[in-house]
């Protein structure tokens, strides 16, 4: 029988990478190819087919695709998702101040509801008359609904039952929070559900991308997607609980980092290009955040590696500060699309404005920037304000210059709302540029670069002077930005790993530290462990980085397409928790993995909450492809002494079953 190849596949914000895998020799082929947002399985398509070629390997030799992917990573950093709509059901609009929720709700509607349960599962009344009243008309102007119910962890019913009315009526995708955690908490529960059905479209045009090309190749194999904690799902399961898929693509680059350095203990940071992903490997494995994930300010409730994204990366946007007497560059946290990457694909739109530009005597406010259309669907424009209607229609598949786009002060606002909607992109100067200007990148137009450096280089600072004298000048202090934004970001997880309220970035310590600037104190500062830079840029960035840090530089030779390998070595890992209560002295009532159930044993009720939480535990591993997964059961009982007897207050049995994932033999 010959050996099956494992297919890794990782979508970026800009590049979609590909790796052949064999679970004998490693890393068989790689290859990569420009993420195609407007249609995602191009992308795919590309890096896969030249991942075979490169191995001369044929379709049928797969047996196994793992996707990993920083879209939803990407997405909540730079604010952008689908528009929701968010019933609360037992809460009040009070509810939406804690947590950030409301924050995080922005201009996106809000329904609340009479109902929910109790802490035993006991219900309130539900009371569907605001739903019904408000349905027909919000089903046009959202394009998924969040539910979230008081309790509702224990008695997901109200839950179920408005998802049942709004899937009757809008035949649009529905989260429910029961569905995501197991945790307490309404109104964090609320937030990761509404973060979840903004994602729900994005996710699923990328899965539905990937299983369109395999099957028009005729790869009938399993399909997994790596998890935020480094597991593995099914691709179905991914589909419905798109939320857990954030730092999808960290975790992947953990897992993987492991993989092709051995090393046990290690800083891992993975360069991209809209984020920084910062985490640390202890003992061989990836530290887990138990309170949750936080991307894009917003601590959500999944479990996911203690990872620190930072809106930093070789598309982050170029911003001069000019307004002090020496102009300040800062980077991020948003994502331009890079002028060399927009002029390779529409050259004459975009070298020739440039040009004129940097004809005019003076700089304007909107020079070296552009918009285009991202190709989402139409679709998911729904719900535009008339001006962003407007200037949405104005703006195509080629880009158009802002000076000609942008004729009123308030525009400026709504084309940022279109951005943040995930609509439009800004074209503009990036570090992935000045890397073209410097010659330490070439696949895209090197001419575009020079030219927005050049215009970029003309602005003034505060004493009236150019920041700097020429394209390649203003280039390299692109690059030292990188550096030296780079290793505050690194250093900042660090301290909070270490528990150091230290912010690097203000630090007069750290500032000389990482200057080796000379004083009556010396100030110096170095990691403990080896720095693993990731990314297909980290040996471009990343030694110079490890020697400012004072650290061991460690970048192995698949750092660019860690991610992919990470999405191939993982484990399927599946976790159910089952809780048992006492309403009154000498009865229990169990819930979770099940209708609630009531004994007047505790024993029995525990027994019970046992073989419930394995067994559903085994049978979510069976179904996201686990080849005969292995389980264990932790119980947490919470029951102190009060007044010479014992008060249980709850207990909660966590069962987690693993193994690695089915395998189609060639």
């Amino acid at each position: 029988m010959t050996e099956h190849l494992l297919l890794g596949i990782d979508t970026g914000g800009t590049y979609t990478d590909a790796v052949l895998f064999s679970e004998t020799a490693g890393v068989v082929a790689k290859a990569k190819a420009l993420t195609t947002r407007h249609d995602l399985s191009v992308g795919i398509a590309g890096a896969v087919e030249a991942v075979l070629a490169g191995a001369k390997a044929p379709a049928s030799a797969i047996g196994l695709v793992s996707l990993s992917t920083t879209l939803a990573t990407n997405a909540l950093v730079e604010g952008q998702g689908g528009r929701a709509g968010l019933v609360m059901i037992g809460f009040s609009p009070d509810d939406l101040k804690r947590d950030g929720l409301a924050e995080a709700l922005g201009s996106d509607p809000v329904i609340f509801l009479p109902g929910g349960h109790n802490v035993h599962g006991g219900e309130t009344l539900l009371d569907m008359t605001a739903l019904d009243e408000a349905l027909p008309k919000l089903s046009r102007e959202v394009s998924s609904f969040a539910i979230a119910g008081y309790f509702a962890v224990r008695n997901p019913a109200h839950e179920q039952r408005v998802r049942n009315r709004i899937r009757e009526v809008s035949h649009l995708p529905v989260t429910c929070s029961h569905e995501l955690s197991s945790k307490l908490g309404g109104p964090r529960r609320a937030l990761t559900t509404l973060l979840n059905a903004r994602l729900v479209s994005m996710i699923d045009r990328l899965i539905g991308a990937c299983e369109g090309f395999l099957k028009q190749r005729g790869i009938d194999v399993p399909m997994m997607v790596v998890r935020g904690d480094g597991a593995l799902i099914s691709a179905a399961e991914a589909r419905l609980r798109p939320i857990e898929t954030i730092l999808s693509g960290p975790a992947a680059s953990l897992v993987g980092a492991r993989h092709l350095t051995g090393l046990d203990n290690a800083v891992v940071s993975d360069i991209g290009g809209t984020t920084t992903d910062v985490a640390v490997l202890d003992q061989g494995r990836p530290r887990l955040d138990g309170e949750g994930a936080v991307v894009g300010g917003f601590r959500t409730m999944v479990e996911a590696v203690a990872m620190r994204t930072f809106g930093l990366g070789g598309d982050s946007e170029v911003r001069i500060n000019d307004r002090g007497l020496k102009a300040k560059i800062d980077l991020g946290p948003r994502r331009f699309l890079p002028l060399s990457l927009a002029a390779a694909q529409h050259a004459d739109a975009v070298i020739s404005v440039l040009e004129r530009q940097l004809r005019t005597a003076h700089v304007g406010r909107h020079d070296g920037r552009f918009a285009v259309r991202t190709g989402l669907p139409d679709q998911l424009a729904s719900g535009l304000h008339l001006q962003e209607q407007a200037l949405y229609e104005r703006i195509g598949a080629v880009p158009v210059s802002l000076e000609h786009l942008l004729t009123s002060t308030p525009q400026k606002a709504t084309l940022d709302r279109l951005v943040a909607r995930g609509l439009v992109h800004i074209c503009g100067l990036t570090p992935s540029d000045a890397m073209h200007v410097l010659g330490r990148q070439g696949q895209w137009n090197a001419t575009a670069a020079r030219l927005g450096a050049e215009l970029a280089a003309r602005t003034k600072d505060g004493s009236g002077k150019p920041i700097a004298a020429s394209a390649k000048e203003l280039s390299e202090l692109i690059v030292a930005r990188v550096t030296r934004q780079s290793a505050e970001v690194i250093l900042s997880s660090c301290l909070a790993e270490d528990g150091a309220a230290i912010d690097p970035a203000v630090s007069l310590a750290v500032d000389r530290a990482l200057k080796r600037e000379r004083g009556i104190v010396g100030f110096s500062l170095s990691l403990d462990r080896p720095l693993v830079g990731l990314g297909a840029s980290a040996p471009v960035y990343y030694p110079a980085i490890a020697e400012m840090l004072r650290a061991e530089s460690c970048i192995p030779q698949e750092a660019g397409v860690a991610n992919a390998v990470g999405a191939v070595v993982g484990q399927v890992r599946a976790s159910v928790t089952v809780f048992v209560t006492t309403p009154e002295e000498g009865i229990f009532i169990v819930n979770g993995a099940g209708p609630s159930s009531r004994f007047l044993d505790e024993g029995k009720a525990f027994t019970s909450a046992r073989e419930r939480a394995e067994t559903a535990a085994l049978a979510s591993a069976r179904a996201n492809g686990a080849d005969e997964p292995a389980v264990m059961v932790r119980e947490d009982i919470d029951a102190p002494e009060v007044e010479g007897s014992r008060r249980l207050i709850e207990a909660r049995f966590t069962a987690v079953a693993s193994g690695r994932p089915r395998v189609a033999h060639a």
